[in-house]
């Protein structure tokens, strides 16, 4: 604030003897002026009541971000993913399709070796070892079915590491689908063809998104999670995608 009413708009300033340096928001360059032309008692003022302004501004955000962790830091039923949509209490695997949620149950799969021709269940554990596996699941369709070709799947866990899930096209043959062949080299499996694209996001403590890099086509789905322990736990989950049009529901 100077003597004469008038005001400069600045960002910072510094006395230097008897001259105030500042560096203007008019003309964004630093400028200098006789300090004696500088109302200091208004200025002070002003700076004061900026001040409180800043620093009730800052309580404010912080209060609101506080109480925003604190609402997503309860991971219960109160999680809403969409407009009057509220994500289920208790771990395990959800899916929404745009207008629902649903949590989805572990799939009945078998596993062949390929090397000879015994048949082992795989709910867990699989054993660490170099060779091959066929994994199908024992029902021809999965019961769960959604029309919207781009879900979203919600994944809460009490602990753990952080879910890593694969989604994979099932082929139907007879009365089962062949999920995929998992590989098991040295410890390190990975699923081959047809993957599709999954992005996870940290919604909360324990609470995951999962979305999906492409949408999907009419078919037979499933999720897929391979744990390293002191063998490989696999976990699957499966749901259809029907054609547009059709009713989303669970099929018996």
């Amino acid at each position: 604030m100077l003597k004469d009413g008038s005001f400069q708009l600045i960002r910072e300033y510094q006395i230097e003897g008897d001259r105030v340096r500042y560096y203007s928001l008019d003309s964004l360059q630093w400028e200098e002026m006789p300090a004696d032309l500088v109302d200091w008692d208004k200025t002070k003022k002003i700076e004061a009541d900026q001040a409180k302004q800043d620093a009730a501004t800052v309580a404010t955000v912080k209060s609101q971000e506080s109480e925003r962790q604190a609402e997503l830091l309860d991971v219960d039923a109160s999680v809403e993913i969409a407009p009057g949509v509220f994500l289920p209490s208790g771990d395990g695997l959800f899916a929404f399709d745009g207008k629902k949620v649903m949590k989805l149950a572990q799939a009945p799969i078998d596993s062949k070796l390929s090397k000879s021709n015994a048949v082992e269940r795989v709910l867990v554990p699989i054993p660490v070892v170099p060779t091959r596996h066929n994994i199908s699941i024992n029902r021809p369709h999965a019961e769960y079915r959604v029309t919207n070709g781009q879900p979203e799947f919600y994944m809460r866990i009490s602990q753990g590491p952080e879910p890593e899930l694969g989604l994979i096209r099932a082929i139907t043959h007879g009365d089962t689908r062949q999920i995929e062949k998992l590989d098991e080299l040295f410890g390190q499996q990975k699923f081959k063809k047809d993957d599709v694209p999954v992005q996870r996001w940290l919604m909360a403590p324990g609470l995951y998104r999962f979305t999906l890099g492409a949408p999907l086509t009419p078919g037979e789905y499933v999720l897929a999670e391979a744990v390293q322990d002191n063998g490989l736990d696999l976990y699957v989950w499966d749901f259809g995608v029907d054609p547009a049009g059709a009713s989303s529901s669970t099929r018996k």
